[in-house]
């Protein structure tokens, strides 16, 4: 995907109403910005998977709120470039902000090298996500592990299972009742899982 014009169109944005549908070109034209440059482990361009992301949230799990799509789309952005924070703050405000701050790592958020007791921290602000954001978290898992097969370091796989076993899992099986996409995303991530671990045997 090469320009923010193409994403607005394979995203759907637009064909929202106004003036949701502008927000959605910013928030496209902000990911494009934000996410150049840099790569996924596979070596593909970054902006490949927030913009699965938000595939999945919309055809698998039955999103349609663009506030959530466009949080969808940009809640790495902070991950992969804590520095954009102002500028993310000051084209889509600071309530989207500070949702993309609860849905990211602190040691991202404080570029500083990633501790022992990193994990723990990063897993207890999961569980303390709302719904929402839990939802795209989900997403993001559904992609990751759709992704996994091709990453080319073997412990990076053993880490993401290990940790969808002790935290997504359970949240997603805990949260499945809470809304639609929820129970969705508890459903497709379980298939996902079952496959993965029955190609792994």
């Amino acid at each position: 995907m090469t320009s923010t014009s193409a994403m607005t169109d394979e995203l759907g944005f637009r064909d929202w109403p106004e003036p949701e549908r502008a927000r959605g070109r910013l928030a496209a034209t902000l990911a494009t910005t934000i996410y150049a440059g840099h790569v996924r482990d596979q070596g593909t361009p970054y902006i490949t998977h927030p913009v699965r992301v938000v595939t999945v949230l919309k055809d698998e799990l039955g999103v349609t709120d663009p506030e959530l799509l466009i949080l969808g789309l940009l809640h790495d952005a902070l991950e992969v470039a804590p520095s954009a924070e102002r500028l993310i703050a000051s084209h889509l405000g600071p309530v989207l902000t500070r949702r993309l701050r609860s849905m990211t790592p602190d040691h991202r958020l404080e570029q500083r090298p990633k501790q022992p007791w990193d994990s723990d921290v990063w897993h207890n602000k999961i569980r303390c996500l709302g719904p929402e954001e839990l939802l795209i978290r989900l997403a993001d898992r559904i992609d990751n592990l759709r992704d996994l097969r091709h990453s080319p370091d073997p412990d990076r796989r053993t880490r993401f299972l290990d940790s969808l076993t002790s935290t997504y899992l359970p949240l997603a099986e805990e949260s499945r009742d809470v809304s639609a996409p929820l129970r969705a995303a508890y459903e497709v991530l379980h298939a996902e899982y079952r496959q993965q671990a029955e190609a792994g045997r």
